[in-house]
């Protein structure tokens, strides 16, 4: 006699809760909309957040060619984080560029 074992339920997984399709009063807000700044605000505090990184990245660097820090990987980590950053800041205004460039194409 074999006994049928669920694998799922071996495996520790529980079943999902079924999804609620009911509607909210209120509307999902990203980022820092939820504060109720605007999305001139956040991109500006992203700006200044990623200067942030890029001193910290050069501050350390710094004390990496010098000698004064103990741990190579915080100047490593410091500068791939402002990097990744920098990165996503030149994604975003490009797509900005475009989308610009998209709208003053269209024909009124």
């Amino acid at each position: 006699m074999s006994i049928p074992i669920d694998p799922v339920a071996a495996a520790g997984v529980t079943p999902l809760n079924p999804l609620s399709f009911e509607q909210t009063t209120a509307a999902p807000r990203i980022g820092g909309a939820a504060s109720g700044q605007s999305f001139a605000g956040s991109l500006a505090a992203a700006v200044e957040n990623l200067q942030q990184l890029q001193s910290t990245s050069n501050g350390l660097a710094v004390q990496a060619v010098t000698g004064d820090l103990d741990d190579i990987h915080k100047a490593t980590l410091a500068s791939t984080r402002a990097g990744v950053t920098l990165d996503l800041m030149v994604a975003v205004r490009d797509r900005g560029v475009a989308a610009f460039n998209d709208v003053m194409r269209m024909q009124a």
